[in-house]
């Protein structure tokens, strides 16, 4: 856990507690509206093949669990916390120059 605590920059145990709040919410709301925006595009268990219906799943709610978990961490008060976490993911992930400065 003090790892954990390290690697977020959390200070202490009710930041802590406040992080695990917004992931588990975050993850609650992202698997609540998954299938709903899976129906949107026409994605079904039942009209698509099931070995590739998962994986397409992940890819559409990927982006829609970035964009919550910020949200919901401003909420929270922990915009800042989560806005660095997601830079260092979306670097990872080969999108490091949306942040690059001009200078």
């Amino acid at each position: 856990m003090k790892r954990f605590k390290e690697s977020f920059g959390i200070k202490s145990k009710s930041q802590l507690i406040l992080v695990f709040i917004v992931f588990g919410i975050t993850g609650t709301i992202s698997a609540a509206i998954s299938a709903p925006v899976m129906n949107l595009f026409g994605l079904s268990l039942e009209s698509f093949p099931e070995l590739f219906y998962w994986p397409v799943r992940l890819l559409i709610i990927f982006p829609i669990y970035q964009v919550l978990l910020i949200i919901i961490a401003y909420i929270f008060g922990q915009f800042n916390l989560f806005w660095n976490f997601e830079k260092k993911l979306l670097k990872k992930l080969g999108f490091g120059f949306l942040f690059k400065s001009g200078r």
